[in-house]
């Protein structure tokens, strides 16, 4: 005589059987492998990874001392570019892109920016990537949370457990990107937690070094912030100005120096800067912020993988520099190329408004 299982035994067994190997399978498709381009930093928290961020990243063009970038937000991201910063305006009709003044480098809406950010993240869903905004009208959050909505960016924003968070205590790359929540946005002034969580004030989570810098030594020393400088995170300014003369005296971007500024090392470089930081500091830079990224080879990202401790191994060559003489394709700035640079002071912008008022005024006259 055989003994056998009673059917409903065995059919529970069976049904186990199948739905484990399927669970397991759907457990394993929701962990990232890669953050970032890279499986190590998969376990590595936000605030312990280093990110290359792009200076004025929306200010684009050549032949224009307005502009700090050659390429657009679409080429910034797919070279390696991780966060973008940028100057917000509120125009007539919408949050424009500009650089001090619309009526000077007009760089277009937040909201096509916005549209290509989302994207290039809808087509890279293992990146983490920082957007840093400028609130040069101090706007309140539910403006800039309207666009966000609009671009469909709000389901990619992380939300922070409270107004601030230490360094310590951010969550993996691996767990932002498992959780779809691989947008994280500063606001550097008018950041409000309680209203539009996911915008989050910058100066009491992030120092600043210096910027409009004309020293190409760069300092490490605390020039901007809000909060406790031994918990936040940090950021280095590292572009090199120079003072210009055109219809006022100003400072613009030193594109004589960007292999030395944007080098892996030496006197005024990137790596320099990062090194002695790291040491200052106790610990190296989230975020260095650069002009013209690509002059240098790809120099800034093996900056930024060396402190990572990652090997920098990009898929195909970064976008190569462009020479003044040419004007890029990707370009959307429409400011005057015989203006300078808007890191413009107070006194300064001034004396650029009056004179330019009166040069329009007298050419009016002729007329």
């Amino acid at each position: 005589m055989h003994c056998t299982t009673p059917n409903w035994a065995r059919v529970a067994f069976l049904l186990l059987c199948l739905s484990l190997p399927t669970t397991l399978a759907l457990s394993v498709e929701r962990r990232a492998t890669t953050c970032n381009g890279h499986a190590e930093l998969c376990n590595r928290s936000y605030g312990n990874v280093t990110f290359v961020g792009a200076h004025n990243s929306y200010a684009v063009g050549t032949n224009n001392l307005a502009t700090n970038q050659d390429y657009d937000v679409t080429q910034q991201l797919n070279d390696g570019i991780r966060m973008l910063q940028m100057q917000a305006h509120q125009s007539t009709d919408a949050i424009h892109l500009c650089h001090t003044s619309c009526l000077l480098y007009e760089g277009g809406t937040l909201a096509a920016y916005l549209a290509k950010v989302k994207t290039w993240m809808d087509s890279n869903p293992n990146d983490v990537v920082t957007l840093l905004i400028v609130n040069s009208d101090n706007l309140a959050p539910s403006a800039f949370d309207s666009v966000f909505q609009s671009a469909g960016l709000v389901s990619l924003s992380y939300t922070p457990p409270s107004a601030v968070v230490p360094a310590s205590q951010w969550p993996t790359l691996g767990s932002m990107i498992d959780a779809g929540k691989r947008l994280v946005t500063f606001l550097d002034a008018n950041a409000n937690f309680d209203s539009v969580p996911y915008i989050i004030d910058e100066f009491t989570n992030i120092w600043e070094t210096a910027f409009d810098v004309t020293d190409p030594t760069f300092d490490c020393n605390v020039n901007r912030t809000k909060g406790d400088t031994n918990t936040q995170m940090y950021l280095i300014n590292h572009f090199l100005d120079e003072v210009v003369n055109v219809v006022a005296t100003s400072i613009a971007p030193d594109k004589g120096q960007l292999n030395v500024t944007n080098a892996e090392s030496g006197p005024g470089s990137l790596g320099d800067q990062a090194d002695r930081c790291g040491a200052q500091n106790g610990r190296y830079p989230n975020f260095m912020l650069v002009d013209f990224y690509e002059f240098g080879g790809g120099s800034v990202f093996k900056v930024g993988a060396d402190l990572n401790g990652v090997t920098y191994s990009p898929t195909s060559p970064i976008a190569t520099p462009l020479p003044d003489s040419t004007s890029s394709g990707s370009s959307t700035g429409k400011g005057s190329g015989a203006l300078p640079s808007l890191h413009v002071s107070s006194t300064h912008f001034g004396a650029l408004m009056a004179l330019l008022s009166g040069t329009v005024i007298g050419a009016l006259a002729l007329f």
